[in-house]
């Protein structure tokens, strides 16, 4: 390995660096993971996460590991100084003077044009809008998250920002006639294999990661990125070395150049442990 201080590790939560439960919320990190980061954070190396997640069911990750950059919404919202950012800050929608948030979305306008349009072409098709960590939604949110905040719309009252993502729950029979009616000014994400995520093209794991690179001074061949879902690809092929947890999808199996154990059995930390910290 190089020297550490030009390294950065890069690992994706849900199904990679934490462990599985009944119900989202319930999902969580143990202390050997964080113990195990922490350490390796001490030998000189930078870490950083990326997560679908957005800042109400993420920003706790940031408290209790070593977090030199964190990738939320996928890459719609990156915090290059996580120690400068509370969650107030991160859910207003401001962006500071100094630089250290960005935010790669697109106006709640557009936003709400493309829902209407979803909604004519498939009526009865659950979807919404993410902005400002709040759900603008024709469906109950709490079907899927018990603790985000939400509130019911016909997409003609949300107000004005820039939001992060239009939110997709199709039915199986919906997938077909959804692929052919993407804007072209949209990319698709498809997470755990049933939310839909339109976003800006250029709101990805792959590009926040070459975005941290350049602003943390890293060369990508100094990277290694941890994923399990299909939105993690770009990102782990993008990196030096993508390591895969063996539960991960198997298309992410195919790509990636090093499995490691699985979530559950704290399958990132055991990599470090045995690369970065033998």
């Amino acid at each position: 390995m190089t020297n550490p201080e030009q390294r950065l590790i890069v690992t994706d939560l849900d199904g990679t660096l934490l462990h599985d439960a009944p119900t989202f919320e319930e999902r969580f990190i143990t202390q050997r993971s964080i113990d195990t980061v922490k350490r390796m954070h001490d030998a000189g190396y930078r870490f950083a996460v990326a997560t679908a997640r957005p800042v109400s069911t993420g920003f706790e990750y940031a408290g209790k590991l070593p977090v030199d950059a964190y990738i939320y919404l996928n890459g719609a919202l990156i915090d290059f100084a996580p120690e400068r950012s509370d969650y107030d800050l991160l859910t207003s929608g401001r962006l500071p003077s100094d630089g250290h948030l960005l935010k790669v979305g697109f106006s709640s306008a557009r936003a709400c044009e493309v829902c209407r349009y979803l909604l004519d072409e498939i009526p009865g098709l659950s979807l919404g809008v993410v902005m400002d960590d709040v759900r603008y939604t024709n469906f109950d949110v709490s079907v899927y998250w018990k603790t985000q905040t939400w509130q019911f719309t016909d997409f003609t009252d949300v107000p004005d920002g820039i939001a992060d993502k239009i939110i997709i729950f199709p039915k199986s029979e919906q997938w077909a006639h959804l692929k052919t009616l993407v804007p072209p000014d949209f990319d698709v994400a498809i997470s755990e294999g049933s939310m839909w995520m339109l976003m800006n093209p250029l709101a990805n794991k792959r590009q926040a990661l070459k975005t941290l690179c350049e602003r943390m001074d890293v060369r990508l061949d100094g990277t290694v990125s941890f994923g399990d879902d299909l939105i993690d690809i770009g990102m782990m092929t993008t990196s030096e070395t993508g390591v895969a947890v063996a539960n991960a999808n198997p298309e992410v199996i195919k790509i990636a150049d090093e499995i490691c154990p699985p979530n559950n059995d704290d399958g990132v930390a055991q990599w470090i442990e045995r690369h970065l910290l033998a």
